[in-house]
């Protein structure tokens, strides 16, 4: 004879003793949870002696009369003052939000509320000396009637030596840009209204005249292969995010701008590798130092997706011959990875050196076209930072497909749009400001240059770019990174003057720091000398 016995699980077994929750007043609620209490234990005798069936119904059936008595006991004994009818929101306010909120507080503080670990990391105070650099200026400018003892910007590649021809074409017209059609009045919807995210069309084509123009190449730009961001960095974290995954790797020549290392890994994830370039080569990029660090990067598990050039270089101001751009080329296509050329400066040229963009070399030779980004923007050539325009340039179908898409997050705003297809188109006005501007970017590359030659501090060959690299070694005591900083802290607050140290651009040589001189005006040099003399007599 085959006996079923229960087995004592209590994990299977239902748990009265929580389906009716017990009364803040302790009423007749209360009383059936003591009732449970007392059948709870009687449910495991029953088990233990009468086997499974018995040890469910017969508790089981307890319960179902203890509930009907308890509900006959509540029906017999009625109130003797039954609530007078009222409105729900009358009902609602008889209750306590008292007891809830107890409840809650009881629980306990957990601490603050919490924010992703990715914005933690962002909101960490600046460690760089670029940043702080800015930061400082931005609290004590130098002003020459109303602040001349205030922080004098070199930090910030901006050009306003060009800014009275902007705004002279601006207040002239302006109105004209922004009314259409023959009858003189305002076309809202051309400027209030959703516009194509990537850039309209005009103004595409309105862009790569543009730079064809002011980088003087025989290329003629496609607009279709344009997509319109709000400035350069937006448009270099796009092409990071469509070239590369999260803790894939960008080959970079040093010295490069101190911005690449938030603008393209903040919110990618992915790693910058600097290759090292040297003063004794003019920090000239070489292919033996790009085969150096990618195998240094494939035996520490990297995987590089990219080369990332400056051309013209920032911070240095060189510019990389036709016979580089082919070896570079070369290097891409036998390592099967892209190349990123930012050539935002390649209309801000002066020496002797003729700039060269990467679209020319594509266009002369039958080269793999679809590894070849190009970024540019209008803040340097045109001295327009703050209107937010950048550039994507590619020959790659399948990233210009989504970066349109991600064009949602950073476009350009339609009235920005509107006056730049105006002004571009005015050929006459941007011949003059190309002309006008690298003959003043010229003059003041000599005048500051020579000024610092004159304490011994020399610059760099250069032939572009808003700034000049200059030999500060001398003054640097130690001879190392510490060194530096410490002589870039006297310069900011002894001397009142923010440059941006070497070291923040990865160059591996201490003493070199970036000026940015088009910052300046002409009469302002001579301050900028004496305040540097200050500093080395201390």
């Amino acid at each position: 004879m085959i006996h079923i016995r229960s087995r004592r699980n209590p994990t299977r077994e239902p748990d009265f003793s929580s389906s009716k929750p017990s009364s803040p007043g302790g009423s007749s609620d209360g009383g059936a949870g003591a009732a449970m209490r007392l059948i709870v234990p009687l449910q495991g005798v029953v088990q233990g002696r009468g086997g499974l069936i018995l040890g469910s119904i017969i508790p089981g059936a307890l319960y179902y009369f203890f509930q009907l008595y308890l509900k006959r006991s509540r029906s017999a004994k009625p109130s003797s003052n039954p609530p007078s009818p009222s409105s729900p929101s009358e009902q609602l306010a008889g209750f306590s939000r008292t007891s809830s909120r107890s409840n809650l507080s009881s629980r306990g503080s957990v601490g603050p509320v919490r924010v992703s670990s990715r914005a933690n990391s962002i909101a960490e105070p600046n460690d760089s000396p670029y940043y702080i650099g800015l930061e400082r200026t931005s609290e004590d400018p130098y002003d020459r009637s109303d602040n001349p003892d205030g922080i004098m910007q070199l930090g910030l590649s901006e050009n306003k030596l060009s800014l009275d021809l902007i705004e002279k074409w601006i207040s002239e017209n302006l109105e004209r840009s922004m009314i259409g059609g023959a009858d003189g009045d305002l076309n809202i919807s051309g400027i209030a209204t959703y516009q194509p995210l990537d850039g309209m069309v005009e103004m595409k084509t309105a862009v790569a005249v543009f730079m064809s123009k002011v980088m003087g190449t025989t290329v003629a730009f496609d607009p279709s292969r344009l997509v319109l961001t709000s400035g350069a960095t937006p448009a270099i974290e796009t092409l990071c995010f469509c070239l590369a995954d999260q803790g894939n790797a960008f080959l970079v020549p040093t010295p490069y701008y101190p911005g690449f290392d938030r603008d393209m890994k903040w919110r990618t994830g992915v790693e910058l590798i600097p290759v090292h370039c040297r003063s004794s080569d003019n920090f000239a990029l070489s292919i033996t130092a790009l085969e150096q660090a990618f195998n240094q990067a494939r035996k520490r598990g990297q995987r590089v997706r990219g080369i990332l050039i400056s051309n013209p270089s920032n911070p240095v101001g060189n510019i990389l011959n036709r016979e580089t751009l082919y070896s570079i080329l070369d290097f891409a296509r036998e390592k099967n990875i892209h190349i990123i050329s930012d050539e935002i400066f390649g209309g801000s040229t002066y020496g002797s050196e003729k700039f060269i963009s990467m679209a020319e070399i594509l266009e002369s030779e039958d080269f793999d076209r679809d590894r070849v980004h190009i970024i540019y923007g209008l803040s340097k050539d045109l001295s327009l930072p703050g209107f937010r325009v950048g550039v994507i340039y590619s020959f790659n179908t399948s990233v210009l497909a989504a970066a349109k898409k991600l064009a949602r997050f950073s476009s350009v705003s339609a009235p920005t749009q509107r006056l730049l297809i105006s002004m571009l188109s005015d050929s006459r006005f941007i011949q003059r400001y190309i002309e006008t501007t690298r003959e003043r970017i010229r003059e003041m590359y000599v005048a500051f240059a020579a000024g610092l030659k004159q304490l011994g501090i020399e610059c760099t060959k250069s032939s572009a770019g808003l700034y000049c690299w200059a030999d500060m070694s001398g003054l640097i005591r130690p001879y190392n990174e510490k060194g530096e900083l410490e002589l870039w802290e006297k310069l900011l607050k002894i001397g009142k003057i923010n440059v941006t140290p070497g070291s923040a651009c990865h160059c591996i040589e201490p003493g070199w720091f970036r000026c940015c001189f088009t910052m300046l005006a002409e009469e302002d040099i001579p301050v900028v000398i004496k305040r540097i003399q200050r500093v080395i007599e201390t």
